[in-house]
């Protein structure tokens, strides 16, 4: 099935059906946005990531609504016609249903985003379905939750042991509460595997092995922004940091040694 004008949720689980793999990766400004949804990603996503990448915090934890929408309406503006997820900040909605459902709203009505994602197992589901209900499409979030680092322990891989069946039992409520589609993070393949099985909404994995549905990455690691850091869950298809470090190198040098502007480039 080929994409043809704007696409919905439902075109999501049908690619499931089709066993079609489902591609998403961040995006945090216009060009950037434009270029992913030209080279054909399925996908946008807002990440809180952006803390980190874009704007310089230690973890996900400091971002705001107000600079997530910032950049979520950047990246719709970026690429009007691609499906965006904006990721709903720490505190967002853990406070009150009422905060939930405004903060939502407010990635659909000021930034044009198409859909919310939000991090947590069976304790959001209610959340997730009074966000359908109201008519705000939602991804959920299970496994790895970078929100909250501060009392998990770290960045650490989930669903081992016993700990698996309560992720099976948290998918199963997230896909009953409502959520599209289920991102799954850093945990063993075969527990990837089985949860895509067991539901009907699509997986999108990172670090949840190749039988997810689809898969996500951070654009930063894909493009080697991140000097010598690679994730295990990541493959870096470019050296971007490098190629950066060279060229304003060579800019430096250039206008230290009187070699720019030149002639060229003078009116």
């Amino acid at each position: 099935m080929g994409k043809t004008g704007k696409i919905t949720v439902s075109y999501f689980r049908k690619q499931k059906e089709k066993k079609e793999r489902i591609v998403m990766l961040t995006a945090y400004d216009a060009p950037t946005a434009a270029i992913a949804a030209e080279s054909g990603v399925d996908i946008l996503l807002v990440g809180d990531s952006l803390a980190m990448t874009m704007l310089g915090y230690r973890n996900t934890l400091p971002l705001t609504m107000e600079e997530s929408l910032h950049h979520a309406a950047a990246v719709r503006r970026g690429a009007p016609e691609a499906f965006v997820v904006a990721d709903m900040p720490f505190m967002s909605f853990q406070v009150s249903p009422e905060d939930t459902l405004r903060n939502a709203a407010r990635f659909l009505k000021e930034a044009g985003s198409d859909a919310v994602k939000i991090e947590g197992g069976a304790e959001v589901a209610p959340l997730v379905a009074r966000m359908v209900d109201c008519g705000i499409p939602v991804m959920a979030h299970a496994g790895l939750l970078p929100q909250r680092i501060l009392t998990s322990g770290g960045y650490r891989v989930q669903g081992r042991g016993d700990d698996a069946e309560r992720l099976l039992a948290d998918a199963a409520a997230l896909a009953d509460a409502g959520a599209f589609a289920l991102v799954l993070e850093c945990i063993p393949a075969e527990l990837g595997g089985r949860i895509s099985q067991s539901l009907s909404i699509p997986t999108i994995g990172i670090g949840a092995g190749p039988l997810c549905d689809g898969q996500v990455q951070v654009i930063h690691d894909l493009l080697g922004l991140f000097g010598d850091f690679v994730p295990k869950h990541a493959r870096r298809y470019a050296d971007l940091g490098s190629a950066m470090r060279r060229a304003i190198g060579e800019y430096v040098a250039d206008v230290r040694q009187g070699r720019f502007p030149g002639p060229e480039n003078s009116f």
